[in-house]
């Protein structure tokens, strides 16, 4: 095939669009993926809308799983038809962060069909700006992880997110008692943190959400840990100003939360959600909210608070989940939700951007 459909971004555009493109070229070092599955990013069309797509137009979808379907020069023959996920992060490789499992701090990085994040020239970015929203996508070889066989390509294209919520589950570094608050849990990282929990020490799960409905059905995602509920459209009207959050919380945990993992974009529940933490608690946030935290130094210094900014993830993660999931201590398959043809790519983004339906995750299969 010479030619392939592929979602498209361009400057100053609110969707996509569909165009028929000339299949790449694998150059060397290079493979060519046909594409099975893509992820669909949440917060793809506002980094779009804010810039930090560097370099367009260009082909979007940073979450791609599929066959390598040709090689370029120099790629060992066995990547030939393997089954493959292709990890996003681009960085120099070179750095004290690069070389310390910290590759999202580099200042060259950047994901491949997402943004650019790093204040270096990026140049990586440059030549490897198209993602996987696209019938083929071509792709470093050193960037593939081979899928097992049991694996669906649609989970491989999620490993990315729940690779995110490793990163930051580690982040939470729970302590024995391992009581864990989850804001915004019905959303992709929310149910994503649920399902790898118990991989990473927690012991109970409070759940915070607006819908009862929704947080209902995350039970069974949580396999035997105990699971307890905060439901903000239940809380009394004035609960933003009367701390309603904090009081259900130590109401549900009275001796505090040992961690709250927040993924709140916005609003007061990630403040309220800190206050109801124990001493020496963890915050890890990664919902990249502009609110503030109304805690003096001293008061993080009385109660031995850690707090984390955490995003993306790196290869580590990856090869963590991978793990998971090959021996089968992990099955994901239920988190994937939705599914939609790449002619229905702009009616995905929108559904994944309001919530109207109630997607876990959600994926685009070309």
């Amino acid at each position: 095939m010479s030619t392939m459909m592929a979602a498209r971004a361009h400057p100053g555009a609110r969707e996509l669009s569909l165009e028929t493109l000339p299949v790449p070229t694998p150059g060397e070092g290079e493979v060519l993926v046909k594409v099975a599955s893509a992820g669909i990013a949440p917060g793809m069309m506002k980094l779009l809308e804010m810039g930090r797509f560097k370099h367009l137009p260009t082909t979007p979808g940073h979450e791609i799983a599929g066959t390598v379907v040709a090689l370029g020069r120099g790629v060992d023959a066995a990547w030939q038809d393997a089954r493959v996920r292709v990890h996003p992060m681009l960085s120099c490789g070179q750095c004290d962060y690069c070389r310390s499992d910290r590759q999202q701090m580099c200042n060259d990085a950047a994901m491949m069909g997402h943004a650019g994040f790093g204040r270096g020239p990026m140049a990586l970015y440059a030549k490897y700006h198209n993602g996987g929203l696209a019938e083929y996508a071509c792709v470093p070889a050193d960037l593939l992880d081979r899928l097992p066989a049991h694996v669906s390509f649609d989970v491989g294209a999620k490993v990315h997110d729940l690779a995110n919520a490793v990163r930051a589950l580690k982040g939470a570094a729970l302590p024995a008692t391992g009581r864990l608050v989850i804001t915004a849990a019905t959303g992709t990282m929310g149910t994503a943190s649920i399902k790898l929990a118990r991989f990473y020490g927690a012991r109970e799960l409070v759940l915070v959400g607006r819908s009862r409905e929704r947080l209902e059905a995350l039970r069974p995602l949580a396999g035997e840990l105990p699971v307890q509920l905060a439901v903000l459209d239940e809380l009394a009207p004035d609960w933003a100003e009367t701390q309603g959050l904090t009081k259900r919380l130590r109401e549900l945990m009275p001796r505090g939360a040992d961690a709250v993992l927040d993924y709140f974009p916005d609003g007061p529940g990630s403040a309220q959600a800190a206050s109801a933490m124990a001493q020496g608690a963890s915050f890890v946030h990664m919902g990249g909210s502009n609110a503030a935290l109304p805690f003096a130094l001293r008061d993080m210094m009385i109660f031995c608070w850690r707090f984390v900014g955490t995003r993306a993830c790196t290869r580590s993660d990856t090869d963590e989940v991978l793990a998971l999931l090959a021996d089968q201590r992990l099955d994901a398959e239920d988190l994937i939700t939705h599914r939609f043809g790449l002619q229905q790519v702009n009616e995905a983004l929108e559904a994944t951007r309001t919530r109207t339906l109630p997607i876990w995750m959600a994926v685009v299969k070309p």
